[in-house]
């Protein structure tokens, strides 16, 4: 059977897998995002999530318990007059942020990386007849970017929403699948993408390592 883990504490990630119907097993990664960021010295926001979806995929691939398995990694950035936003922590950074993005617009960019810790058949795995595939040995990822234009915010609502605690620890201090969805007035692009998760994103990259979606489908 084949095995999909998802390298990320995100419970919204893991819920949209849970609604789209896929399989998967939750291995969080202990990597350091700023110390990433730090080492390789990016600053454009879609390669910023790009190589931090990387980083959490190759963390957890090199565990153990990965081995036999396909792990993506996935990592949100938001992109807003040319800066880019992760994660703001705190309630001043949250609001400054909000003030700005109140009636305006900005794109999220999700990185998704696709590791297959699978036996390839050069390894001696999955020899004719087995019940498991040869592993393709792939290492690959893609970016799902989506523009998302704001509702005009008033201070209130604004203070309200940040009390609640939510959009302090995601990207762009907003949610779709949440309380933000109230604030989004439109989203051009993959909606998936501003979750977190694009799954036709994961789905083309499961293609790339030989892997049909629908082996990943659960079962009743």
């Amino acid at each position: 059977m084949t095995r999909l883990i998802l390298a990320s504490q995100s419970p919204a990630r893991t819920k949209l897998l849970t609604d789209a119907g896929i399989r998967h097993e939750v291995l969080v990664s202990d990597v350091d995002e700023d110390a990433v960021q730090a080492r390789y010295g990016v600053t454009d926001p879609h390669d910023t999530a790009l190589l931090l979806a990387r980083a959490k995929a190759e963390a957890v691939a090199s565990l153990p318990e990965a081995e036999g398995t396909l792990v993506i990694g996935c990592d949100s950035v938001f992109e807003f007059d040319g800066e880019a936003h992760g994660k703001p922590y705190t309630a001043s950074v949250a609001r400054e942020r909000m003030l700005r993005m109140s009636g305006s617009s900005g794109v999220l960019h999700t990185g998704h990386w696709l590791v297959d810790c699978r036996a390839t058949a050069a390894d001696g795995g999955a020899p004719d007849g087995g019940s498991v595939a040869a592993g393709s040995g792939a290492t690959l990822g893609a970016v799902a970017s989506a523009e998302v234009h704001f509702m005009d915010m008033d201070p209130a609502e604004i203070d309200a929403y940040i009390a609640t605690g939510e959009p302090l620890h995601c990207a762009g201090s907003f949610t779709i699948d949440g309380l933000g969805g109230a604030f989004i007035r439109k989203v051009d692009g993959d909606p998936h993408a501003v979750v977190g998760l694009s799954v036709s994103t994961l789905r083309t990259l499961l293609a790339k390592a030989n892997v049909g979606i629908t082996e990943l489908w659960s079962r009743p």
